[in-house]
């Protein structure tokens, strides 16, 4: 998987498409994405003792990490993500301007 945690990225397909944010988690063996911001959807909590009014929480629900691409530093536009070695180092680079992700 290509997208880490803490990346900046784009939506590029869904009902969230043009939205940005960045990764909270990632779900490699499920090839999802948790991204803040997006796809948010509210789960109603019972009411409970500690809790007796019940509540309305607002939750990230993962989307599928083909669904969103990284921005690329330079021009802020989604890219894609190739490989490149370095002083021995495998190092992440984005296909539209060439320049090192972090």
């Amino acid at each position: 998987m290509k997208i880490l945690k803490g990346d900046k990225v784009v939506v590029i397909a869904g009902s969230d498409k043009g939205k940005e944010g960045t990764v909270q988690a990632v779900y490699p063996k499920l090839n999802k994405v948790v991204v803040e911001g997006v796809n948010v959807h509210k789960k109603h909590k019972k009411p409970t003792q500690a809790n007796p009014e019940g509540s309305v929480v607002e939750m990230y629900v993962p989307i599928d990490a083909s669904n969103v691409a990284i921005v690329d530093p330079k021009t802020k536009k989604a890219s894609r993500v190739g490989y490149k070695m370095e002083k021995g180092k495998k190092v992440r680079i984005s296909k539209a301007s060439g320049s090192k992700l972090n």
